[in-house]
């Protein structure tokens, strides 16, 4: 029957859903997304679950407590919505949360997402400076730092140039080939909580209103360099973006940060070019060769 569970998996995600809610109809249910850590189904278009793919059962117990305690301690200190826990079954591997309207600010065209793109940076950077500020020891608890050296960075950003090279325009292949045979610069000095992976396809938007709805997919969020959360507002939205984000941050000494900011922003744009061609998601190839304009400018 159409609108109904076709699939075991889904039928699966049903039950789950109707202990876990109560009461709950279940009309639909459709895989939306998989990573490599996890399986996310949409339930009734306004509920979305989450398993994990940990096969240790302990582990996987410890992940969705972890997860699902970092996004109640985010949803204190951050001006935007997150995802907030309905139901959890951690035994099942399974957390279920409210589905924050909205549309992923990837889906959106690249002349109207670029054009929006200072208004909603802004908007980012106070959400940044929020979430920088959060206290280290309170979030000890969920997250770890992640430090990588810079030079592992520009090694893997150099592997992956060789995979998308083809897709560069030969114009812009040796700003990016001078960029990976120099020097990375230095590593910043103090980590704060980060995101992680602020990437426009977990800013949710309102097209009609031109602004945030929230901020999705915290698996990443970690101790870093605060420079990583800018570092793909400036590579998905360009330097203008950057520029009002940055102003809205209000740090003492945003000049400090831009180097490095350039620096991830690069090594990110070939990853996300590489996985664009990998998977064949043409909108991630897309905002890719867009962002070559201001991070390999000839």
């Amino acid at each position: 029957m159409v609108g109904q569970p076709r699939h075991r998996g889904e039928q699966q995600v049903a039950e789950l859903v109707r202990v876990g809610v109560p009461g709950l109809q279940v009309s639909s249910v459709a895989l939306i997304g998989e990573g490599v850590d996890h399986l996310a189904y949409e339930v009734n278009g306004e509920l979305v679950v989450r398993f994990s793919k940990e096969d240790d059962p302990t582990r996987r117990a410890e992940l969705i407590r972890s997860e699902t305690g970092l996004l109640a301690a985010v949803a204190q200190i951050s001006p935007l919505p997150v995802p907030e826990p309905v139901f959890t079954d951690a035994e099942r591997g399974c957390w279920a949360y409210a589905k924050i309207p909205g549309t992923p600010l990837l889906d959106l065209p690249a002349p109207q997402r670029l054009l929006y793109a200072p208004a909603l940076a802004a908007t980012l950077g106070r959400f940044l400076a929020a979430l920088h500020a959060a206290p280290s020891q309170r979030m000890a608890q969920f997250v770890s730092p992640d430090q990588v050296p810079m030079a592992e960075w520009r090694d893997e950003a150099a592997e992956n140039y060789t995979a998308v090279v083809t897709e560069i325009p030969a114009t812009r292949r040796g700003p990016a080939e001078a960029f990976l045979t120099a020097a990375p610069p230095q590593a910043g000095d103090g980590l704060v909580f980060s995101h992680n992976d602020l990437g426009v396809e977990h800013v949710l938007i309102n097209p009609a209103t031109q602004t945030i709805t929230g901020v999705i997919d915290w698996s990443d969020a970690a101790f870093a360099d605060p420079a990583r959360d800018f570092a793909l507002l400036y590579r998905d939205l360009g330097p203008a973006a950057l520029t009002a984000a940055l102003t809205s941050y209000q740090a003492h000494d945003t000049a400090a940060l831009h180097d490095r900011v350039t620096f991830y922003a690069r090594c990110s744009l070939l990853e996300d070019l590489a996985y664009g061609i990998q998977t064949g998601l043409k909108a991630y190839l897309d905002k890719s060769i867009t962002a070559l304009e201001w991070l390999f400018p000839t």
